[in-house]
């Protein structure tokens, strides 16, 4: 099972890069500072730690789903997060045992 966890501007970005000739960046040292700086531009974005509270039960039936999904918790509720905030999350009721 594949899980997609990007949004409609970032699966438009992966699909441009398919048109990229990588060779031909090797020696374009203007692009390559360019993309050294915006990576590390990228880099220092920062993030930071939250702490909640949360019953046990619900924190044992979240890392079920993330079992499920093949993530660790922590991420799998940062990926739900992100998908709210960014108006991804759909309302399916969802089950689990």
């Amino acid at each position: 099972m594949e899980t997609k966890y990007i949004d409609n501007e970032e699966e438009k970005l992966m699909e441009s890069l398919n048109d990229i000739d990588l060779n031909s960046l090797q020696n374009d040292n203007e692009n390559i500072k360019l993309l050294q700086s915006s990576a590390k531009e990228f880099v220092k974005q920062k993030e930071t730690k939250m702490n909640i509270r949360i019953s046990s039960i619900e924190l044992d039936k979240i890392k079920q789903r993330a079992e499920i999904e093949g993530l660790k918790y922590q991420t799998f509720v940062k990926s739900i997060l992100h998908k709210y905030i960014t108006g991804q999350l759909t309302d399916k009721r969802m089950t689990i045992a």
